[in-house]
Parts: C-alpha cells; structure tokens; sequence
C-alpha cells in the first residue's frame, strides 16, 4: 500500500521529539556521572571576555563536516546512590534545570546550552568536566551545524538578503568564513544566492584556546565552548610558545610548499613524506611569549601517532578532519588562539 509522505510540520514535531529524547537521555548520563565521579578538581576552562576583537578577513576553501550525534542507551536515575554529599545538591539543581530545558515543548536547547556553558566555570573533576563539555558539543550540532534557528539564539540568526550581498561579503560582515555559511545553509554554488532569500547566519567569530599540559584545544564561538580537538605540540627545546596568537592575514593555505627550517629540506604535497597534511593555518604572536613570534601555525599531519605528543618544531598539529573543519571557522586577522601551560 502506498504511504502518503509526512507533512512538514509532522516531520518537525517528530525531529523535536527525537531530539528531546537524545539529549534527554544525555542529560541523565551526565548527572549520574558527576554525581558518581571522582573529586580531583579540574582547571577551569577559560574566562568569558578573554577573546578580544579585531577586524579583518580572507576568504577560504572547501568544507568540512561535523559527525554528528550518536544515539544512547537510556539511564535511570534510581542508579543514584542514595547518600548523595551536599556539595552534589548545586550541581543537582543545575541538572534539573537543563533536563527541564530539553523537556520542555517546544524545547529551549539555547537556555540548555548557555546553562551547560556556564556549568564549566564551576568546579569539577576532570571527569566531569569532560562529561559536560561532551553534552555540549552534541547539542552544537543541532543549534550551530545545521540549518535550524532558535527564535532567541543570538550566536545565530536568520537574515534575508539583500540585492547587492555575495557570500563573500557576508563572511566579512559576520566574521566567519563564507564557506560554513554555504555549509550551514546547503547552497554548494555560492553565485546561487538569492536576493529575497533567508539564510542562517553565524555572528562569528570563532576562537581556540590550547592546553600544553594537556594535548586539548578547546573551539569558542565567541565565549561559548563548541567542542574539545586533540592536538600536537613542540617539543622539548622547542616548545609551542604560551601567550595570545591571532590567526594571520592571507596565513589559510591549502597544502603548501614547506622548508623545513632545521634541514633546509623543501617538501611539496605529493612528498610522501610531506609533515603538513591537509591545511596550514599560520599564526601572528600578539601577547605573552608569543608575541612578535612568527612561523608557527596550526597544520594536518599524515602520521596519527603525532597527536598527543611532544614532537613538532613548535608548530600545533591537528589530525586532518579537525585541521579541516577549524580551516573553514577561523577568520584570519579576526580569530584569537591561545595557548597555556
């Protein structure tokens, strides 16, 4: 027998309820692990306002896609001990809060989202600290790495365009790169722009904060937290430098010819031993040790084994998906990286 196809507003309220039920059941998971995890503290993920603006930008190539969420399984909560400690009881009411959030219909995933935020300057074992960044990188793939728009998101918005408007203009107007807005919106010909049309914007720009202690970069939107990347270092004698980069003007190259400063040894791309792998994105020191430092970026790599590691010439690497991706978010003279201990 032949199925009538859904109506659009039933396919929304059944993707409305899927994602209800995910993240729901993400949220429990959550509050089962902190109120069962260990106690040793974790540093603090960043502080709101330590990205500071500059104007400036060039254009860039290709895509990259997020993975997006996974299903899980579905937990209890009669799985709680029951002799929960009192200084669980804050982190039980924020849990209860955000679980309300997703339940609720229609859904408030940007107030679920802005409380997990806040929930990382709280402190937490590494543990958990992990669990709750987690929540938040999955939801990011329903609210920012999609073509979804929350009514009071103010990361992101709808805008209708105007006659004289090309991608590339955009791009520069809200400081990310023109091709996620392509991404985002699903236009593959950026000359298929519309006057008329309403598009999902991104009020950029993106940021990336890197932990020499721990191999992490952690991706901002702004100061709101996207998502954790493994990374490469310098090695000993040649340490990635600490201190505030910006990502350099005309710096975004696809696979580009490289000297190797130590040997004098040039490598092209189709070396099979070329160390950049897919992208570079060069760096300007601004601030701290970094400053006026030059040659230093962020890079792919063809060898997995480097990430995690203390073994490049100073330079972060990055496996070649992750190089990808932050290629298209990051705004040359526009997009700040910082680097600590």
């Amino acid at each position: 027998m032949e199925r009538y196809p859904m109506s659009y507003s039933g396919r929304r309220k059944r993707r409305s309820r899927k994602w209800t039920y995910i993240i729901s059941a993400l949220l429990i998971i959550l509050a089962l692990k902190i109120f069962t995890g260990g106690s040793e503290p974790a540093s603090v993920v960043g502080n709101v306002g330590e990205f500071s603006s500059s104007i400036d930008s060039t254009e860039t190539e290709n895509n990259a896609v997020l993975t997006p969420a996974r299903p899980v399984q579905e937990a209890s909560f009669d799985e709680i001990p029951a002799s929960l400690s009192k200084s669980n009881r804050k982190l039980n009411t924020v849990i209860d809060d955000i679980t309300d959030c997703i339940n609720a219909k229609p859904p408030r995933i940007i107030e679920a989202r802005d409380k997990l935020n806040k929930m990382l300057s709280t402190p937490m074992s590494k543990q958990q600290l992990a669990l709750v960044k987690k929540q938040i990188s999955e939801i990011s793939n329903t609210w920012l790495f999609s073509r979804t728009v929350f009514p009071e998101d103010t990361l992101c918005g709808n805008y209708k365009v105007k006659l004289a408007d090309r991608f590339a203009v955009l791009g520069k107007k809200f400081k990310v790169p023109y091709e996620t807005l392509m991404r985002i919106n699903k236009i593959s010909n950026p000359k298929a722009l519309r006057a008329g049309d309403t598009i999902k914007i991104i009020n950029g720009p993106f940021h990336c904060k890197i932990y020499r202690s721990t191999f992490t970069m952690d991706l901002y939107l702004q100061d709101t937290f996207i998502r954790t990347f493994s990374v490469g270092l310098g090695k000993p004698g040649m340490e990635t430098p600490t201190g505030s980069w910006v990502v350099k003007t005309g710096g975004k190259l696809i696979s580009p010819t490289w000297t190797d400063p130590a040997t004098g040894k040039t490598y092209e791309a189709k070396n099979p031993n070329y160390p950049l792998g897919a992208r570079w994105i060069g760096l300007e020191g601004i601030k701290g040790a970094a400053k006026d430092r030059t040659g230093f970026a962020l890079h792919g790599t063809k060898n997995a084994e480097q990430i995690g590691t203390a073994g490049s010439q100073g330079c972060i690497r990055l496996y070649n998906n992750d190089v990808i991706l932050l290629y298209d978010l990051l705004m040359p003279g526009v997009s700040q990286v910082i680097v600590v201990e």
